[in-house]
């Protein structure tokens, strides 16, 4: 039952937001400040502010520090929930962290996470979500990149009366998380600017973007802005020679695209946007089986582990990847995942916070990768 339900005669609603507020903490040593238990519990900052401090001086709450709050009670325990999850494809490394992600949060949390692995194919897409469909499932957590089952897999969802979440590809009426793709492509963009503005004295011949046209109109938001990006840095590229490739979002076809590519083009100066590091890593292999390494200077997405150890390599012209840090999908998605199952107002997109990394970052925002490889 929720706050708002005004039918209900012996519903005090103080005690409802009360009880919002103190489900916000999930363990008695965490320590929130007010714009986080504002965002967990769903209450506006001046209500949650108000609870807060009375909460405090019933003794229930206690102020840690200077602005921030604990729990003096034993949390809430969310009841069991079985949660849905259909990867990407245990394949792509990328998948392979936010799938290890989702399963510790979910553990964390005490949730039962129900995996399935959709193997980048749109016809194992569908039959997981019957499986998941027969689990009964309270929420679903969908990563499949098919633009043209997605419609099918919402209303299949939709008509078992499961909500949804859609990582990376929107779903028609799933709450979306992950990638702000216009933003990413824009910040990729700039630094490809930049560069050509410092090493080539801004001039360029031909900018290449390699798309991954299955996936449908938002990941190609990511070039969009790369395009603009560069433009902005750039303003004497807007006339310049725009070339469409089709990646798939792989290594060995985005080679293969490219590598016929530069059979017929012979600029000195290209600029490449790639919608992800293996596209990226694609086109710089076909680069340099041509000989003509530094005739480019390529932008990547994810920041993936391959992505960051081509960005360590001496002279790479790989000159950068926006990080969306997969590994931290897994934390957020279930959140938004029990804010959704507890009736809590969850925006109808939820994106993770990009950042640039280049050859010279790399190391700052990936201390651990020289671990994780040995």
């Amino acid at each position: 039952m929720t706050a708002g339900n005004s039918r209900d005669q012996y519903l005090i609603k103080s005690i409802v937001y009360a009880s919002r507020l103190l489900a916000a903490f999930r363990s008695p040593s965490e320590a929130l400040p007010l714009k986080e238990v504002e965002a967990r519990s769903g209450l506006t900052k001046t209500k949650a502010f108000r609870l807060l401090y009375t909460l405090e001086r019933c003794g229930m709450v206690e102020k840690v520090g200077g602005n921030l709050y604990r729990t003096c009670l034993r949390p809430f325990r969310h009841r069991l929930y079985r949660l849905g999850y259909a990867s990407l494809g245990d394949d792509y490394q990328f998948s392979r962290e936010v799938t290890a992600s989702l399963q510790r949060a979910a553990d964390a949390e005490g949730i039962e996470l129900i995996s399935t692995d959709n193997r980048y194919n749109a016809k194992t897409a569908l039959r997981n979500t019957d499986l998941l469909v027969r689990e009964k499932v309270d929420l679903a957590i969908e990563y499949q990149i098919g633009e043209e089952v997605a419609p099918i897999i919402a209303a299949k969802y939709r008509e078992a009366n499961i909500p949804m979440i859609a990582i990376d590809i929107p779903h028609p009426g799933a709450t979306f998380y992950g990638a702000n793709n216009y933003e990413a492509g824009l910040i990729g963009g700039k630094h490809l600017g930049r560069w050509a503005k410092e090493r080539w004295q801004s001039e360029v011949d031909e900018i290449i973007l390699l798309e991954l046209r299955r996936a449908g109109n938002l990941p190609k938001m990511r070039l969009t802005g790369m395009l603009m990006g560069i433009n902005l840095v750039l303003p004497n590229t807007k006339s310049c020679r725009v070339t469409y490739l089709d990646g798939d979002g792989e290594l060995v076809p985005s080679f293969e695209a490219m590598r016929r590519h530069l059979r017929f083009s012979h600029g000195h100066r290209v600029l490449v946007g790639a919608n992800n590091d293996m596209s990226a890593l694609g086109a710089l292999r076909a680069f340099q089986e041509a000989g003509r390494t530094e005739c480019c200077a390529i932008m990547g997405q994810n920041a993936s582990p391959e992505g960051r150890q081509e960005l360590r390599q001496p002279n790479t012209r790989l000159v950068g990847s926006v990080a969306f840090f997969p590994e931290r999908y897994g934390e957020n998605v279930i959140r938004v995942s029990l804010d959704i199952l507890s009736g809590r107002p969850v925006p109808p997109a939820v994106f993770v916070e990009h950042k640039l990394v280049t050859p010279s970052t790399v190391d700052h925002y990936y201390p651990n990768d020289s671990l994780t490889t040995a």
